[in-house]
């Protein structure tokens, strides 16, 4: 067993704030190299994670998006993200803390917020790797993209979930 797992009940989740970017950045390079690296190659992986280094697109998503954080013995374990009420931007998750239920609480919450938000859709811009949680939770494929990055192509797939009032 993962030394690392951990107990859902001591996770908790808040709102991120500005202090929490540079620990955010961190683990949002480090799942990309660790999680996605069975479905991008390197090249694809440096150019995804370069990404971290566009100081502006982050303070952008600190300042203007809903995010939330899962911490874990004061550590970030996860965090997502929603942009304008209905783009489920960001949703990463430490690579010690894979499949323990942290993105599925996070999501959860994030879909709370667009419901209040009075929003009909949820849309996100998905990886291969992260194609299956987004069906189990209800999303469906819109179209295959390809994004370039950095002059490396990338596929992911735009997809989306019609979001009820009732949403839990």
């Amino acid at each position: 067993m993962n030394s690392n797992t951990s107990d859902n009940s001591k996770i908790s989740i808040r709102n991120a704030h500005k202090d929490d970017l540079p620990e955010m950045l961190f683990l949002f390079q480090n799942t990309i190299s660790s999680i996605c690296e069975r479905d991008y190659t390197n090249d694809q992986l440096e150019a995804w994670k370069s990404g971290a280094e566009n100081k502006e697109r982050w303070e952008n998503v600190i300042c203007d998006q809903f995010i939330l954080v899962a911490i874990y013995k004061n550590q970030i374990v996860g965090f997502c993200s929603l942009n304008k009420g209905s783009y489920l931007d960001l949703l990463f998750v430490h690579q010690d803390y894979q499949h323990q239920g942290i993105a599925s609480q996070l999501y959860h919450q994030i879909e709370k917020e667009a419901v209040r938000q009075n929003k009909k859709y949820l849309t996100a811009d998905v990886s291969i790797t992260a194609k299956s949680f987004f069906e189990r939770t209800g999303f469906e494929i819109i179209k295959e993209q390809t994004v370039n990055v950095k002059g490396i192509d990338l596929i992911n797939y735009k997809m989306e979930k019609k979001l009820t009032s009732s949403a839990e």
